[in-house]
Formats: C-alpha cells, sequence, structure tokens
C-alpha cells in the first residue's frame, strides 16, 4: 500500500548503459498530484485543491554540447528519441516524445538559453490513472533541461510553459492545476488554487487525523479523447449564452446558480447539467479548504460526496468502476468520504480515512473490487509531498 520509491543507482545505470557512462548527471523529480476536490473547474476560472504525490517522475539527466536533445524512457524500451534545439522542433512518434519536443520548444521561446541534454525518463506514475503522469513528465522534463543549463525558474512560470507545450505538443486542452502543483507544491499541505489568477493558498493535511488513500480502478483514460474537450466545448457554450446578456461574464466561474437556474428553459438540457456541475463545484471546493482547515472532516467527506454524485450525474464523466469504489469505501466506518479523482472515464478514487481504518479499507476494496470486476485495484497510502526539485 505504500509509495514506490525509485532506485536511484539503479537508473543510473541504466542511463549509463544507454547514454555511455562519465560526465555530469543530476536526477529531477517532478512529482504526480491526487485532486481532493475541484474537478472540471479549472479550464472554467474556477477552483481546485489538488496536491502533490509521493509517486511521480523521474528524469536522470546530462548536458550536451552539440544541441542535441536525446530522449528515453523506461516505459517505452527500444525508443530512442532526437532532436535539436538548433533547428524548428516539430511533433512527432513516438507520442510520449511529444512531452519533451514541447518543452524543449516552449523553453526556446520563453527565451531560455537552453543546451543539449541525454535524459532517461522512469515514471512510478499509472499512466492514465488520473494522477497526472502528463503534467509530471512535462515539468520533469522541462526541469532538466533547465537544470542541465544551470538555470532556475519560478515553479508558477515552468507550469504555464508546460501547459502551453502540452496544447501545443500533446495536443491536449488542459488546465492549469496539473502543472501548477507538479511544479509547486508545499509538502505537508494541498494547494487551494484559482486557475484564473493563479493565485493560492496552502491547505495543511494533518496526518496524524487523516490519511489520503487513492485507488486505482486500473482502468485507463485518455485525456486527448474526444469526451475532455466535448465536455470542454459544452462549458463553453454556456459560456457564451450567459455573456450575451452580460459581457462581463468570463468563464463559468461567474455564473451563480441564481444565474444559471433563471436561464434554465433557455439552455439546452445537457449545457444546463454541465454548468451546475461546474458551478457547485466551485462552492464545494471553496468549503472543503475551509472545513478541513477547522478540521471538521465530518463535512469535508459531505462535500467529497457530492463531488463525486455531480461528476457522475451532471458532468458524466464517472464509471461503473469508480462509483462501485467509491460506494464501497463508505461502507468503512471512519471514511470520511471517497469521489473520482481526475478527468475520469477511469483511473482512479481518493477517500479520506482516519488512520486507523486504512488498512480495512483497502483490504475492503481489494476483496469486492476483484470480485465485482474480476481485476485487483492498486490501493496506496500517500502523504503530501513538495514540488518538482532536483534530488541529485
Amino acid at each position: 500500500m505504500s509509495a514506490e520509491r525509485i532506485d536511484t543507482a539503479a537508473l543510473k545505470s541504466e542511463f549509463a548503459r544507454l547514454f555511455q557512462p562519465g560526465g555530469k548527471t543530476h536526477i529531477v523529480r517532478a512529482p504526480g498530484r491526487v485532486n481532493l476536490i475541484g474537478e472540471h473547474t479549472d479550464y472554467n476560472d474556477g477552483f481546485v485543491l489538488p496536491m502533490a504525490i509521493e509517486r511521480a517522475v523521474y528524469v536522470v539527466c546530462r548536458a550536451r554540447e552539440d544541441g542535441r536533445v536525446r530522449l528515453a524512457s523506461t516505459a517505452f524500451q527500444g525508443d530512442l528519441v532526437e532532436f535539436s534545439i538548433q533547428e524548428k522542433i516539430q511533433r512527432g512518434q513516438p507520442q510520449w516524445a511529444n512531452y519533451g519536443r514541447g518543452m524543449a520548444a516552449e523553453l526556446l521561446a520563453a527565451g531560455m538559453p537552453l543546451v543539449g541534454m541525454d535524459a532517461l525518463v522512469t515514471n512510478t506514475l499509472p499512466v492514465g490513472g488520473g494522477l497526472s503522469s502528463s503534467a509530471a513528465i512535462l515539468v520533469g522534463i522541462g526541469l532538466a533541461l533547465l537544470t542541465v543549463e544551470g538555470l532556475t525558474i519560478d515553479p508558477s512560470r515552468l507550469a504555464l510553459i508546460a501547459q502551453k507545450a502540452e496544447h501545443e505538443y500533446a495536443g491536449v486542452p488542459s488546465g492549469i492545476m496539473d502543472q501548477s502543483i507538479s511544479a509547486g507544491a508545499k509538502a505537508g499541505h494541498a494547494m487551494l488554487l484559482d486557475t484564473r489568477d493563479l493565485t493560492r493558498q496552502f491547505i495543511p493535511i494533518d496526518a496524524n487525523d487523516v490519511k489520503v488513500v487513492v485507488a486505482n480502478s486500473m482502468v485507463k483514460h485518455d485525456h486527448s479523447a474526444s469526451e475532455y474537450a466535448v465536455r470542454r466545448k459544452q462549458c463553453e457554450s454556456g459560456v457564451e449564452h450567459f455573456r450575451r446578456h452580460n459581457p462581463n461574464i468570463k468563464a463559468l466561474r461567474d455564473v451563480s446558480m441564481t444565474m444559471l437556474e433563471a436561464a434554465k428553459a433557455n439552455l439546452d438540457e445537457v449545457v444546463y447539467r454541465r454548468c451546475r456541475h461546474v458551478i457547485t463545484e466551485n462552492t464545494r471546493t471553496l468549503d472543503f479548504a475551509t472545513q478541513i482547515t477547522k478540521k471538521n472532516y465530518q463535512q469535508v467527506g459531505l462535500d467529497m460526496l457530492a463531488s463525486h454524485e455531480s461528476l457522475a450525474a451532471d458532468y458524466e464523466v464517472s464509471s461503473p468502476e469508480l462509483d462501485f469504489l467509491v460506494a464501497q469505501s463508505m461502507q468503512v466506518n471512519g471514511v470520511y468520504g471517497a469521489r473520482m479523482t481526475g478527468g475520469g472515464f477511469g483511473g482512479c478514487i481518493v477517500a479520506l480515512a482516519q488512520p486507523r481504518v486504512v488498512d480495512q479499507l483497502s483490504e475492503t476494496l481489494n476483496k469486492m473490487y476483484s470480485a465485482e470486476f474480476k481485476k485487483q485495484p492498486d490501493i496506496f497510502i500517500t502523504n503530501p509531498t513538495a514540488g518538482a526539485s532536483v534530488i541529485e
């Protein structure tokens, strides 16, 4: 159940095998994240409350003097991707390497004087598990490119560059939450992020009171699939309706429930439900941050359950597996709340539980889920960790 630990010696040995030994190497860590609450609000200028987790992306890197970048990944054995920072960087195959191409291109566009780099990427995050492996890869490779040149950057700026790289090179219209938490998390805290102005407040999570338990359904999702873009377009359609009456409406962040209910008869029924989720989720996220600071864990749990119900019914991004894991979690006395986390259509749930019941929760989910779906969930406890850093 514990978070995976990386064997840095083995990673450096594999790097030397692929790229030849010698030279000064660094290891960069960029964490994944679990979003405690605030789902599908980030691209609507709303509020999110993620925390960085112990599972992470690691990049072993070494500078090159010829302006070439060579990338390899332990997840894609046999792929050795090469491109030059002295030429226009194009998208290409394999697709995973577009994260590296994108970060190099966008850092250069931001005025960073990069050098070449050899880099080996490894990942203890499940790909497609809703724990933001893509943002961690972007941030990790970006920090590696800066590190081999001896450059530093503000985490907020690195997050924005990573978001642009994901838009332009991976073709995913992501919000800013995942990159922000991977780049700028604070150990022992979640981050209440206002995605409109990028102001943040760090919210303490007392590990003596509550444990964060993540259960991966082992159903993979793909954010670049059509459903993510469809949801985003539906939200934009709602904004367009309200903007016709009030040009000051920039995003669903600016729409109240009173305004939404008044417009219900004139909105497409699906668009109405998408808007309702986003508006109520913003309210729940702010309440969660307030209540967990006060250690009012019962109310925190109710916010999580209401969030899941809204994601399942109004936003329609849950799945039978996620609904089952949430329902079974709530059968364990001492679990305050549970909800799907991430983009949906698979991936993970997150539960907040009393420390004394985490073993029982794990046993219950393993037993019930495997009986129902004939597969084992991947369950682990995690603590809120720091953001991306150079660990060696």
